[in-house]
């Protein structure tokens, strides 16, 4: 599994996310409660970036329509979306956090 290097840890907001490209994929790196999460960073919904959401009890919230979506699943939480946003295996090391986008095995 490759990992690549997107930001330093740093760059992160406590409780709230940053976005970044890993490749051509939008990702939303997120923090909450200490823990760091990556996601695909489009709303399943309206198409608009979750990034700029806020992060609370362990969702980020789509700022445009409110929808939520579970860090761990990137299942949402509440209406309007219906379909999950993607998740991604993300580790911190030596203050730089990683992502890959393979999918699990």
């Amino acid at each position: 599994m490759t990992y690549l290097k997107v930001c330093a840890l740093d760059d992160v907001p406590a409780d709230g996310a940053l976005a970044v490209e890993v490749g051509d994929t939008p990702v939303a790196i997120a923090r909450s409660g200490g823990d760091v999460y990556a996601l695909n960073d489009i709303c399943s919904h309206a198409e608009v970036s979750l990034s700029e959401g806020e992060i609370y009890d362990g969702t980020i919230e789509c700022w445009l329509h409110g929808s939520c979506f579970d860090l761990r699943t990137g299942k949402p939480t509440n209406p309007p979306a219906t379909q999950p946003v993607a998740t991604y295996k993300v580790k911190v090391e030596d203050g730089d956090v990683y992502v890959s986008l393979a999918a699990d095995d």
